[in-house]
């Protein structure tokens, strides 16, 4: 708290000291004795995000962090190595960097990349990929069999707004993106084709540089879309629509009346949004059941990266009907089960026979992944192989933001490193 607790304390002690010096007498405390770890867990965390990175160094068998660096670079990594022999195991992220630092700085250790970081990996590879066949999405979208309940007939009928001052549905607003989105790609990547550099992109198409390099990025527009709609914000009224068919099913068409009921449900909105809603009710002779939506790009991903066994029934059958369209995403989902087989049995000798696998088929995405496995293979295996992860670590990484954040301004780097050190 950038010492006032403290300074109040000592207040009730008869010994009254400012903050500062309280401050200045915590950098001045010596470091604890630390041995230097058998197991060495590493990894970075900001002290400005975006901008300036430090890395903790945590000691895996017990627990506890043993030094803080004040970057993340690859040679203060090395140095730090260099001062401390006798490091066996290196447990890290998918980071170049401290993969340089440790071959540097302990050529001898054994370097075991973490499982989750490898299976977050995975999954962003999963994600690009079912976003390249997205058309098959709409197999899990099964027509309602169920009859549209009656409208009830409205004793009075409100005059029908013209098309055109309909307001647009989200759905519009997404076909439009994609649209715009599609457009946008295929300039980028002509331009780039004529050998422009990305300035000159963005002063010829209008466009932000990060806009521009996004779009230079991405080999399909596909990859783009893949993430369409995943982040857009949800209408306030979407809770609340089977509840209103059920009422105006009923025989309940007063929209002031059902505006009342569903704000004592919870709803936060405006009876505006109510009466726009209920007015196709009053123009139709039924009520139309919503479609089912094709199921997000992302919700696919999390079918797929589930343990079948705990996979919702539901869940399970609208998973099977995508995969019943669609070989590759079967072949997918036939590669991802067995990566998750070899991760949780700790078989890492069959990483080779999985990627040999990955690259005799035609889904990109997963040959890039594996890719990026072979300029990692060792680490990669040794973590699929070792029962040691970096779970302590990041467990220390999150303890050292709530200490950063109790500072406020303060959390300067030697006084964050002492507190994280000497903070049982």
């Amino acid at each position: 708290m950038g010492g006032r607790a403290g300074a109040r304390l000592t207040r009730h002690l008869a010994a009254s000291v400012s903050r500062m010096t309280l401050l200045r007498l915590v950098r001045g405390l010596p470091d604890p004795g630390q041995r230097t770890p058998r197991v060495l867990g590493v990894d970075d965390f900001a002290l400005r995000r975006g901008h300036h990175y430090g890395t903790i160094l945590v000691n895996v068998e017990t627990g506890r962090p043993i030094d803080v660096l004040t970057d993340r670079s690859a040679a203060t990594f090395a140095n730090w190595l260099h001062r401390h022999p006798g490091v066996e195991i290196i447990c890290r992220d998918r980071a170049g960097a401290y993969a340089e630092g440790a071959h540097a700085g302990a050529p001898d250790a054994l370097q075991v990349a973490d499982r989750w970081h490898v299976w977050d990996n995975l999954a962003d590879a999963v994600e690009r990929s079912v976003a390249q066949h997205r058309t098959a999405l709409p197999a899990a979208s099964a027509p309602d069999t169920d009859d549209a309940a009656p409208a009830s007939q409205s004793p009075r009928r409100e005059q029908i707004k013209p098309e055109s001052s309909a307001p647009v549905t989200p759905e519009q607003r997404t076909d439009r993106w994609a649209v715009r989105a599609r457009e946008r790609h295929g300039a980028v990547h002509a331009l780039l084709n004529d050998g422009l550099g990305i300035n000159e992109i963005c002063r010829r198409l209008e466009l932000a540089r990060g806009t521009v390099r996004r779009f230079a990025r991405a080999a399909t527009v596909e990859e783009l879309l893949a993430r369409n709609g995943t982040g857009r914000r949800l209408s306030l009224l979407v809770e609340f629509k089977p509840y209103l068919r059920q009422r105006w099913s009923a025989g309940c068409t007063n929209a002031t009346t059902l505006f009342t009921e569903i704000t004592a449900r919870g709803y936060r909105g405006g009876p505006t949004l109510v009466r726009d809603y209920l007015h196709q009710f009053r123009t139709a002779t039924h009520i139309p059941h919503p479609p089912r939506k094709p199921p997000s790009v992302r919700r696919v991903v999390g079918w797929i990266m589930s343990d079948p066994a705990t996979l919702d029934p539901v869940d399970q059958t609208r998973l099977d009907a995508i995969l019943a369209t669609s070989p590759p995403l079967t072949a997918l989902v036939s590669h991802v089960r067995a990566f998750a087989s070899m991760m949780c049995s700790l078989r890492g000798q069959n990483l080779e026979q999985w990627m040999k696998a990955i690259e005799a088929d035609d889904l990109p995405a997963l040959r890039s992944f594996a890719k990026g496995l072979r300029r990692d293979q060792d680490a990669v295996t040794a973590g699929l192989t070792l029962p040691w992860n970096s779970g302590v670590v990041e467990g220390n990484v999150n303890r050292l933001k709530m200490l950063k954040r109790q500072m406020f301004g303060r959390a300067k780097p030697d006084l964050l490193r002492k507190r994280v050190l000497l903070t049982n």
